[in-house]
């Protein structure tokens, strides 16, 4: 039987590279954005009986539960693997941040991941070695500054991962995340004069690079998979040293 796979955030950057990954694999892709004509352009690309389009907002409930419903209708009740891609940054000093697009960062990041994952639960658990690959950050390692509400959401996003990693165990059900840096989408492309750290890291991952770990994930799932040989040499460390040694390591990329 196929294999089907719902990404969100799948018209465009790594969501729209993950769908086309997992398309050419043979599985079956239901790919949910709000770029409804990305959306369409992506079905017409990889065809209607590999894609399913679902255009939504992951902020609305309702609309994330008749998508995946719908999906479902079309994989005989399951879903094998989840991919919570959609996401967005706003970059800066946090005061000069507006409070609204600050909360719209923690909704669609943090709040949008909820509505997809509690939807999407009685579909995974009926998929036989299901998987969950959120989009979690290299900003989880640590507080970033510059990107202070976007780092936030993606420790929230961390967090969510190794709880429901435990929680889910019981029910076959395997709950990963992804670990990049900067990856050069239209969205990074957006804030990339917002901080130094983007001079001081670089931005040298290209989405396919990220849906290629989305694919190493769902076949072999790991808690944490970090991105780039640059931050696997870096999240272990971040890990075991003491805060005041990563505070100092961040304050001196931030200055560039």
């Amino acid at each position: 039987m196929t294999k089907s796979i719902f990404i969100t955030g799948a018209g465009a950057g790594i969501g729209l590279e993950t769908a086309r990954l997992f398309a050419s694999k043979g599985w079956f892709v239901g790919a949910a954005d709000c770029d409804q004509q990305a959306l369409y352009d992506l079905q017409a690309e990889l065809g209607e009986r590999v894609c399913a389009v679902h255009a939504l907002n992951v902020t609305d409930e309702k609309a994330v539960i008749g998508a995946l419903s719908k999906f479902a209708e079309s994989t005989g009740g399951t879903i094998d693997a989840l991919h919570n891609n959609a996401g967005i940054l706003r970059v800066g000093c946090f005061e000069g941040i507006g409070m609204a697009d600050h909360r719209a960062v923690i909704e669609i990041n943090v709040i949008g991941l909820m509505n997809v994952l509690h939807a999407a639960f009685p579909y995974l658990k009926a998929a036989p070695g299901a998987v969950v690959v959120n989009m979690s950050s290299a900003s989880a390692a640590y507080g970033t500054p510059d990107f202070a509400s976007y780092s936030a959401s993606k420790h929230a996003v961390r967090a969510m991962t190794e709880a429901l990693d435990i929680e889910w165990e019981s029910h076959g059900i395997r709950v990963c995340d992804l670990m990049p840096p900067f990856v050069n989408t239209g969205m990074v492309q957006a804030n990339a004069g917002g901080s130094r750290l983007f001079d001081s890291l670089g931005v040298n991952l290209a989405p396919a690079e990220v849906a290629a770990e989305v694919w190493k994930q769902v076949c072999s799932p790991q808690l944490h998979r970090p991105v780039s040989g640059q931050f696997k040499i870096l999240w272990p460390i971040a890990r075991s040293s003491p805060a005041a040694v990563t505070r100092a390591v961040m304050k001196k990329l931030r200055r560039g």
